[in-house]
């Protein structure tokens, strides 16, 4: 299988990461489906709220009302604010349609002033072990699509905690910032290639959709 044949999104690539074998019953063999946790469906809930608050300006829900503070800087930011934007590019890495695509994602929110652009990404989790590898290819995603934007400002914002983690990106670093992905697209692609998932086993193996795997443990 050819590289550009293996189609991608920061999650599925993280999924692959996790456990490939996981990946291949879900995601080639579709023998499971992974459903949505009490916890998945609150964080979409949280991310509608939010978004429709930042970009719209609708009220947020009394339970809530306690974000307004921490998401002001986003509403009062200058700039033309694009919420929920989709981008997806060809192996050419230039834009391409969302369902002809090599990789695709949607960032959460994009702010557009100028040479310069700002994302953020909406966590509902902890912040603890915070992971800005989603920002890297959104920002990456942005550099494509906008030819004018050569510098970001990023962040993941945790709205439980009332933590922002801030990165940047420079285009001129978008080699750089590329071959982060590619050794895991490799391995991805080889997988494929060579029909070899590895198991991983881990403590959150009880709650895999993946039964029929040895490591698998009831909860």
């Amino acid at each position: 299988m050819e590289a550009h044949e293996v189609k991608w999104s920061y999650s599925s690539l993280k999924d692959y990461q996790n456990c490939p074998r996981q990946y291949q019953e879900i995601k080639v063999l579709k023998n499971y489906t992974k459903f949505p946790t009490a916890e998945m469906r609150y964080g979409t809930e949280v991310h509608k709220a939010v978004e429709d608050y930042v970009g719209e300006g609708k009220p947020l829900a009394p339970d809530y009302e306690r974000f307004s503070e921490q998401l002001q800087p986003l509403v009062e930011m200058d700039g033309v604010k694009h919420p929920e934007l989709r981008m997806a590019l060809g192996f050419d890495r230039k834009p391409s349609k969302w369902n002809d695509y090599w990789v695709r994602g949607i960032a959460d929110l994009v702010v557009l002033n100028g040479d310069t652009a700002f994302i953020v990404d909406y966590k509902t989790g902890s912040s603890k072990y915070p992971d800005p590898k989603q920002l890297q290819l959104m920002a990456l995603m942005v550099f494509s699509h906008y030819p004018e934007i050569v510098h970001i400002k990023a962040g993941l914002l945790f709205v439980m905690h009332e933590h922002f983690f801030p990165s940047e990106y420079h285009r001129e670093d978008e080699e750089k910032l590329w071959g982060d992905f590619y050794p895991h697209l490799e391995r991805l692609r080889l997988s494929y290639e060579n029909g070899v998932w590895q198991e991983n086993p881990t403590p959150l193996c009880g709650w895999c959709p993946v039964k029929r795997c040895q490591f698998h443990k009831e909860r």
